[in-house]
């Protein structure tokens, strides 16, 4: 994996990341990227079925990403929400409002066709903000 003192890479054991050849986080100066992340439970779709759970979910997951980084929920600037059904708008918005409602990010939810397993009912990104500027990660 390609390194430079201005970016930093972390991974996780979701078996995705070796498969399509990504990162689970990238810090870029003030910046703390995290892919879009599913509902895992190690390599299980967790609250299979239930919207508001696999939000729950996947963002503590996207949340822990940012743990190396010394960061968490107060620091996230940007969200975004790929729901795979429309009546799953209120739970997941929900989930969300739990999670982020004090932090007040940006945030979009999009409609998709699906995702890469049939059980996941939304899949999220974060994007975080790091006031050192990454000088100390």
């Amino acid at each position: 994996m390609t390194e430079t003192p201005a970016v930093r890479r972390t991974q996780t054991d979701s078996p995705w990341e070796e498969t399509i050849g990504f990162a689970r986080a990238v810090a870029a100066g003030d910046r703390v990227l995290v892919s879009g992340t599913m509902p895992l439970v190690g390599s299980t779709i967790g609250g299979e079925g239930s919207p508001y759970e696999q939000t729950l979910l996947a963002f503590r997951n996207a949340l822990t990403a940012l743990e190396p980084f010394g960061l968490g929920a107060p620091d996230v600037i940007r969200t975004r929400m790929y729901l795979s059904h429309a009546r799953d708008v209120e739970d997941v918005g929900r989930a969300h409002r739990e999670l982020f409602g004090q932090v007040r990010p940006v945030t979009t939810m999009v409609m998709v066709n699906g995702f890469t397993d049939s059980r996941v009912l939304v899949e999220v990104e974060i994007e975080a903000f790091r006031a050192d500027g990454g000088a100390t990660a």
